[in-house]
């Protein structure tokens, strides 16, 4: 996107903070995470919804770690995992049914019903051994991922939250996937006096403006993230705040890899030979293969 960062997360506030949004915009990390998978363009898109939406939740909080979310469910895709660190490294996989897949193709129902089937969203912060994990969960209850998660936050957090999230499949130009959130917040000391009339018509102002932004707005590489949230509620006191760049970058290594094969039995690890003699670990995330000949297993246990 020319003229902006083009793998983002652009917070705002508008109403006087009353309400605060984020925007997520994915171009080349999209194409980066994609890419080597070979993903049938159904699944590519859910995992392309799932990381947009990972983004957005991961830049409404305050953490220092890894963010993750994951849907599990019984149908035609039954994994997708997308995480995000607090430094912006974005990665995430999928896994699916190929024979499942086809029949839902056929179908005419909304996205999580169709693809999904019945399941769980969960949304876990892990920031490290010293802490205690966050984990929330909601059923795929919703049409979409949006709903899903909107679902959530109503439930849960007893916030109100909306999302306008849209992908747009490779078309020469590589994908490209697009969120914007806005969250009601909490009454504080500091929060502007309102009805609660007033309360309720800037949120759903706040909504529906949101909701008019067009997939060519989102998708527009001339038009910066600041621009199209100007475009969007330059009425409503925008206040914008330093976009957070993102990246797809992968966590796996080789230390990463040997540390978790030593866990293992010897014995177990060698049954998983190959026909060369060799063990191979493939990180599912990025593709990545490790080799280990009997010498490297020599080395690892010490022999």
């Amino acid at each position: 996107m020319s003229g902006a960062a083009p793998d983002l997360i652009q917070p705002f506030l508008i109403q006087a903070g009353a309400v605060r949004g984020r925007l997520v915009r994915l171009g080349p990390a999209l194409d980066a995470i994609l890419a080597g998978h070979g993903y049938p363009r159904p699944v590519a898109e859910r995992l392309a919804e799932t990381l947009a939406l990972a983004a957005a939740l991961a830049g409404s909080l305050k953490f220092d770690g890894i963010f993750t979310l994951q849907i599990q469910a019984d149908g035609a895709i039954p994994l997708v995992v997308a995480d995000i660190t607090s430094a912006g490294a974005l990665r995430g996989y999928a896994r699916f049914d190929a024979a499942k897949l086809a029949a839902a193709e056929g179908g005419d129902l909304p996205v999580v019903p169709r693809y999904f089937g019945h399941g769980h969203l969960a949304f876990t912060v892990d920031q490290g051994p010293e802490t205690d994990r966050y984990q929330g969960i909601v059923d795929l209850s919703g049409a979409d991922l949006a709903e899903c998660a909107r679902a959530y936050f109503r439930q849960s957090e007893q916030l109100d939250t909306a999302f306008r999230l849209a992908v747009r499949p490779d078309d020469g130009q590589g994908w490209g996937a697009a969120v914007i959130m806005v969250q009601r917040m909490p009454s504080a000391p500091s929060s502007p006096i309102l009805t609660s009339d007033e309360a309720e018509d800037g949120w759903r102002r706040a909504d529906i403006l949101m909701a008019s932004a067009r997939d060519a707005e989102l998708f527009d590489p001339a038009l910066p993230a600041e621009a199209l949230l100007h475009r969007l509620y330059h009425a409503d006191g925008l206040q914008l705040f330093a976009p957070r760049p993102l990246e797809a970058r992968c966590r796996c290594s080789a230390e990463r890899v040997e540390a978790t094969l030593k866990s293992f039995p010897r014995q177990q690890v060698e049954d998983m030979r190959d026909d060369q003699g060799m063990v191979a670990v493939v990180c599912e995330f990025c593709k990545t293969a490790y080799r280990y000949a009997p010498q490297d297993l020599d080395r690892l246990y010490g022999a």
